[in-house]
């Protein structure tokens, strides 16, 4: 069974989307262990909650050290014997403690084709309006491992929708959130059946 922790800062619609997989059965095999949010604030709490789904609250505010603030995240983690961590709209920056403890256990679901409009500065809507003043015609989203960079560990999955004539930055982003939720969906799926695989063989 994998395990999976969720970080997250706000709505959850890509956390949402986990939960549906889930248990619909379309990622095997795994279960959502809790959710960890940045904010008290963030909606992904209670829709974790109306799953019966733990959830946490770890924000800047509460541990104002960012030493302290990991230790507790990795607390949680370990606690709840994570296997893989997703960042489901998680805007804080995961400290390199934790991802040295779980390298290649960190995965990201990023609004671009990476490596074009992402990195410092990159996030949200901010995405979609340099996407189309810079006139391109295609857009999409990236599942990747998360290293040290902001959004440079290796690419999972990657899938593209068209930059229509007269989209604006909310119209091309809830095309973009379509295809997120799709490949962060499969890209889970693909990762439990390895996990389900290895764990069979040991």
């Amino acid at each position: 069974m994998l395990k999976i922790s969720v970080l997250v800062s706000g709505g959850g619609t890509n956390f949402q989307s986990v939960i549906d997989a889930v248990e619909s059965g379309y990622i095997p095999e795994a279960k959502i262990v809790q959710v960890i949010s940045s904010s008290p604030k963030a909606y992904a709490l209670e829709r974790g909650q109306k799953h019966g789904i733990p959830g946490y609250v770890v924000s800047t505010k509460a541990y104002p050290d960012p030493k302290e603030k990991s230790e507790r995240i990795l607390s949680l983690l370990k606690d709840k014997e994570t296997d893989l961590i997703i960042l489901a709209g998680y805007m804080s920056v995961v400290d390199e403690s934790i991802i040295r403890e779980y390298r290649g256990k960190i995965i990201n679901i990023h609004p671009s084709l990476i490596p074009k409009f992402c990195g410092k500065g990159f996030y949200g809507k901010r995405v979609h309006e340099a996407v189309l003043a810079a006139g391109e015609k295609v857009s999409g989203a990236t599942v990747h491992y998360v290293d040290e960079g902001i959004d440079t560990g290796e690419i999972i999955l990657q899938e593209q929708v068209p930059v229509l004539e007269g989209d604006t930055p909310d119209t091309l982003a809830a095309r973009v959130l379509e295809i997120e939720h799709k490949i962060l969906t499969r890209a889970i799926r693909d990762i439990a059946m390895k996990h389900s695989c290895s764990s069979l063989q040991s």
